[in-house]
């Protein structure tokens, strides 16, 4: 069962989050052989991403730990509001876990 993490991000700065990936006893999962992906819609129901992000593994794949990022070009490109987003894993083998999902807020900027 994925995690719920609600997320803000402000429009048209830049945003990074760190996730750390545990198994069931809370140590870090191995992510060697791993490929992820992340993106934000509006709805669930939603049949294109609003926006993707750009999801780097740590060079240690062991800790368990990659960063999912979006640009200030990206954010700025989205209207400020509610959405929803998660992070999917996918094995060597194929096997697909989702570890987050949430609320994804967009603030609206001021200074343009």
């Amino acid at each position: 069962m994925a995690v719920i993490s609600n997320i803000f991000i402000d429009s048209g700065a830049d945003y990074t989050s760190t996730v750390t990936v545990t198994d069931g006893t809370g140590s870090a999962y191995d992510l060697t052989g791993f490929t992820a992906a992340a993106q934000i819609r509006k709805t669930y129901e939603s049949s294109a991403a609003t926006v993707s992000f750009t999801v780097a593994f740590n060079a240690d794949r062991t800790t368990g730990q990659l960063d999912l990022t979006l640009t200030g070009a990206q954010t700025a490109a989205v209207t400020a509001g509610r959405y929803v987003y998660d992070l999917l894993i996918t094995s060597s083998a194929g096997a697909l876990t989702r570890v987050v999902e949430g609320i994804a807020q967009i603030n609206p900027r001021v200074t343009q």
